[in-house]
């Protein structure tokens, strides 16, 4: 499943985590153990995301309980994305596999001209063009974290589920980070996290999830474009959290 690989290991298997808490309210007194258990939420919400752009399984989605587990989520850090996942829910459960396979290659695989390229040099680079100057951007970002592309990943580095996935990435190293109480390294990711967003995922997410809402009848691709932008253009966290956690330099 997963793009990226570091010298870490991180299990590629979905783990269908359901935190529990009340999403941080930034005036109040900011408690870092629910600060993480919401920072965890936000990751598996990029990461789930992230899957959903892969070749379609209905099984992976229902059985497995990816698109309940996704609701779930997002109840908790982006509501407004997670009316966008019952409506997922729900086509996923009308639609055959095979009807999602069919619309994810006219989307999105070709052989013709791609509907919604899932590319971000498409979006970002003056020749709207694939492999452009922003994906060198990109990889160098991937191997600044210390990543590179898995083997197996036969997409392009900037395709959407790689830079899904890669905000998953930093989410994960930042609540690793807070939780052994290292919060230097902690800011350092969340400020990646920042910068990437600006730079590259924020700024190409909207388009490309207007394509596919322009280019498809198909009620599941519809939902997973209303529910990827919602939350990726939510997602990023208020400046005072960040100047809270450094100014207190908070342990767990």
């Amino acid at each position: 499943m997963m793009p990226l690989w570091g010298d870490e290991e991180i299990s590629p298997s979905l783990r269908l985590l359901r935190p529990t808490m009340t999403i941080v309210n930034c005036e109040v007194k900011l408690d870092i153990r629910e600060f993480i258990s919401y920072e965890k939420a936000r990751g598996d919400c990029y990461r789930l995301l992230s899957a959903c752009f892969y070749t379609p399984k209905k099984e992976l989605f229902i059985q497995d309980g990816l698109l309940k587990n996704l609701t779930g989520l997002l109840k908790q850090t982006c509501p407004g994305a997670a009316v966008f996942s019952v409506k997922m829910e729900k086509a996923a459960q009308r639609y055959s596999n095979e009807d999602l396979l069919v619309e994810y290659a006219k989307l999105f695989v070709g052989p013709y001209e791609l509907i919604a390229p899932p590319y971000g040099s498409v979006y970002l680079d003056n020749e709207r063009r694939v492999m452009g100057d922003s994906t060198m951007e990109v990889i160098k970002m991937y191997q600044e974290s210390g990543l590179s592309m898995d083997k197996d990943f036969k997409e392009l580095p900037d395709h959407i589920a790689a830079e899904l996935e890669f905000m998953y990435y930093l989410i994960y190293k930042e609540t690793e980070a807070l939780e052994e109480s290292e919060i230097d390294a902690a800011l350092s990711y969340l400020k990646t996290q920042e910068l990437f967003l600006n730079r590259f995922l924020g700024r190409w997410i909207s388009p490309f999830c207007e394509k596919m809402k322009e280019g498809t009848d198909n009620e599941f691709y519809a939902a997973l474009a209303s529910c990827a932008s919602s939350f990726v253009m939510n997602s990023q966290l208020p400046d005072d959290i960040t100047e809270s956690i450094k100014e207190k330099g908070m342990r767990v």
